[in-house]
This record gives structure tokens, C-alpha cells and sequence, in this order.
């Protein structure tokens, strides 16, 4: 098996990049979402169609993630299951989520749900940018150039 990258593609707002660093590196992708979405007709690029379930997306991706993978995706419990497995892990911002950082992320996702259940006014995240679009182009080059040399 070779590396691969595996997206969290329903709200994903880098597919784009990913598909330009994939072709740069030869690098096949998988889009899993619970609908239809357009792809690039390539043969790198495929779309892994599951269930509208709750989590299904999350579920296919954190049982095919392995070391050989780089899962993208912006939900924190999904990006502990995928690390857990292994993976490397990418915000669509570009951090990434590993053993180091994960508890805590989690343990912040659960305290602003706490907040938002108590009506508590937090805002939510910030407006997507074009730093976030450059910091995770950087990231996925450099991610895929670590695990080229590592397999």
C-alpha cells in the first residue's frame, strides 16, 4: 500500500489544494462524504460514498487510516481516532493534530460545548483565510515529504 490522503470531505474548504499537491506528488486521494461531491476526473482522485448515518464519514475514515495515511479533516474526536490508528493528521489550517496536542484539543472541544449548551455566546471559529490555505499547503508538502521518506 502506498500513502495516501484520506479527506473528511464534506465541508473540507482546501480540496482544491489537495488535489494540485496530490498530482505534484504523485499521490493518491480518497474523498469520503455521505454525498455526492464533484470530483477532478483523474485517476488519483476517487470518492468514497458512504451512508447519510451519523458519523459514517468518520467511521469509514478512522477504520482505513494507517501510518501510510494523511487524514484531513476538522473534527478533533475524528483526527484522535485517526491518530490513534497511526495517521497523520491535518487541519484544513494546516495544524496538525498528534499525541502531543490531541488530549487538549479535545478537552477544549468539549469545554466550548459545555459553554454553547449553556447558551453561552463563544463566536465560533475565525473566517477561513488565505494564510490558512497557505499554511496547510505548506503543511501537506511537508507532511508528504516526511512520509516519502519514512516508506
Amino acid at each position: 500500500m502506498s500513502i495516501s490522503i484520506l479527506v473528511d470531505a464534506d465541508a473540507c474548504p482546501v480540496k482544491d489544494e489537495i488535489f494540485k499537491t496530490a498530482y505534484r506528488h504523485k499521490t493518491p486521494v480518497v474523498l469520503v462524504a455521505n454525498s455526492y461531491l464533484r470530483t477532478p476526473d483523474h485517476p488519483l482522485i476517487s470518492m468514497q460514498m458512504v451512508s447519510d448515518g451519523f458519523d459514517a464519514a468518520d467511521d469509514w475514515i478512522a477504520e482505513a487510516a494507517t501510518p501510510k495515511h494523511i487524514v484531513v479533516t476538522a473534527d478533533i474526536l475524528l483526527a484522535g481516532r485517526c491518530i490513534e490508528a497511526g495517521a497523520t493528521v491535518l487541519a484544513p489550517t494546516g495544524k496538525p493534530f498528534n499525541s502531543s496536542n490531541i488530549g487538549g484539543a479535545i478537552a477544549t472541544r468539549a469545554i466550548m460545548a459545555d459553554l454553547r449548551g449553556g447558551l453561552e455566546q463563544t463566536g465560533g471559529p475565525p473566517p477561513f483565510s488565505a494564510k490558512d490555505r497557505s499554511q496547510f499547503l505548506n503543511a501537506l508538502d511537508r507532511e508528504l515529504n516526511r512520509l516519502t521518506r519514512l516508506f
